[in-house]
């Protein structure tokens, strides 16, 4: 005993409570860290329950944790199903918080797809006849919840190459007589600094134009001169004056998404079949919506895209520029490189040009041997070189068949209009021709490709005999390069995947 009523420890014990205390902290690292893994850790499973992938918040472990237990820390999951373009679908297990980039990126890397940043998930709602983008950062579950329960509400996947091509090349999509700066005396905007403009809060920009509405319970549309501000979308009941006591408040965007309109003149009776609308997240009958209807494809463009960015601004921005995570590759992919067997002496092709035009080389070269070993020995007849270039094209992702004129025409309008889209078909009314369906200047052309027949063999061209190719994988590389006898090159083809 001390004197001041303290007790003096032997060594041995000081020295075990040194060690428990230890432990104990080792316990609460290890706890914490757990913890840590239990919130971060995810990884893509395979249930036995269900035969498709499911991305899951749960660590690879082969026990469960009590819904009770301090460690059940995952958040909830939820099952979602997704369509593409031909109705296919497929139920994917999710978590709560997931985004629309992550379930893009999980059906990008179960398909083996390209992530070209084109990848989307639209909100379709039939029973409206209206749909929109779900912007990259959106919770999945909060549009999803939404839903009325009686509806056939849905999510699709696919292509939607101008998703952000208004960051790139900004004057296709909002043109001068649309756009303007409130403090411009002029009343004309700078188109060089127009990104800069909507993504500043601090500027006053907005987009002004003629568009018709569609009256409230009634069946007839009126058109009136719209100005879209930061603080919302207004008509004037006059003219097109813009003073405050003759602008009439329409809808913010702080509650409500623009929607595009899909058969506006035979679900709603519009006056042209370029319809959107702007729809309140709280609403879900067609009553409530905020109808209007644009004279051409590129003003309704302007509208909706001016509404995507001043609703979510900065964002958009960072979605667009955002790296993609690339998915973990195997060692033995890491380790392959580009060589060169030519010589007497292989050799590592450090240049990526040089590596791409061998690759390019490489793939002409068993195309043609592929066309020989169809084609049989020796010279191939006209209907033996037919056939092994229907082979060839058939497996190509920009040939879709037996397509309409129309539905060519709707597949490109859903993922994107922008120049450059492009799918060959065959043609409805000669059998033996195909169609090029191209995009170009936000309107949808159509060339028709002709055989040609000269000396027992068989060509294709697209400007009546004046450019010959032996195939239509020819015909589409070279329109890739050069633009010829079409208005532009060919840049992003339609595809279509199968989930």
């Amino acid at each position: 005993m001390c004197g001041a009523g303290k007790v003096l420890l032997p060594n041995y014990l000081l020295l075990a409570l040194q060690r428990r205390s230890r432990a104990r902290e080792r316990e609460r690292l290890v706890a914490s860290q757990l913890t840590r893994t239990l919130q971060s850790h995810a990884c893509f499973c395979f249930s036995q329950k269900l035969p498709f992938a499911m991305l899951c918040t749960q660590p690879c472990i082969g026990y469960r944790a009590c819904p009770n237990s301090e460690l059940c820390l995952a958040p909830k999951r939820g099952v979602i199903k997704v369509y593409n373009e031909d109705n296919t679908s497929r139920a994917v297990e999710v978590p709560s918080d997931i985004t629309a980039r992550d379930i893009c990126q999980l059906f990008v890397l179960k398909n083996h797809c390209i992530d070209d940043h084109s990848w989307t998930l639209f909100e379709h709602l039939p029973h409206l006849g209206i749909e929109r983008i779900i912007e990259d950062h959106e919770s999945v579950m909060d549009v999803t919840s939404g839903w009325a329960m009686d509806t056939d509400s849905r999510l699709c996947f696919r292509k939607n190459y101008a998703k952000y091509e208004f960051f790139k090349k900004p004057l296709d999509f909002f043109p001068d007589h649309m756009v303007s700066m409130c403090s411009d005396t002029d009343g004309t905007a700078d188109q060089s600094q127009l990104i800069e403009a909507f993504l500043s809060s601090s500027t006053c920009l907005e987009v002004h134009g003629h568009l018709h509405a569609k009256e409230q319970s009634r069946k007839s549309w009126k058109k009136f001169y719209f100005v879209l501000r930061r603080s919302g979308l207004y008509f004037s009941n006059k003219g097109t004056s813009k003073e405050p006591r003759h602008l009439q408040f329409i809808a913010d965007f702080s509650d409500s998404d623009v929607y595009s309109v899909s058969s506006a003149k035979k679900l709603h009776g519009a006056p042209t079949d370029y319809g959107f609308c702007v729809k309140s997240t709280k609403c879900s009958s067609a009553r409530d919506l905020k109808l209007l209807c644009a004279d051409d494809e590129q003003t309704r463009t302007c509208w909706i895209t001016a509404m995507r960015l001043l609703k979510y601004g900065m964002q958009l921005y960072q979605n667009f520029h955002q790296p993609h995570q690339k998915p973990m590759r195997s060692i033995s992919e890491n380790s392959l490189v580009a060589m060169d067997f030519s010589g007497q002496k292989t050799r590592v092709i450090e240049n990526p040009s040089e590596a791409l035009s061998v690759a390019v080389e490489e793939g002409l070269s068993w195309r043609r041997k592929s066309c020989h070993r169809l084609s049989g020995h020796g010279s191939p007849s006209a209907s033996q070189s037919s056939v092994s270039s229907l082979a060839l094209h058939l497996a190509q992702p920009w040939f879709h068949g037996k397509l309409s004129r129309d539905e060519a025409q709707r597949l490109i309008t859903q993922q994107g209009l922008i120049d450059g889209v492009f799918l060959l078909r065959d043609s409805q009314s000669n059998p033996k021709t195909f169609v090029l369906s191209l995009c170009h200047m936000q309107k949808v052309k159509h060339f028709q490709i002709l055989p040609v027949e000269d000396d027992g063999e068989s060509f294709y061209s697209l400007d009546e005999d004046q450019t010959r190719f032996t195939d239509l994988i020819q015909l589409v590389e070279f329109y890739q390069l050069n633009r010829g006898v079409l208005p532009c090159k060919l840049k992003h083809h339609c595809a279509r995947i199968a989930l």
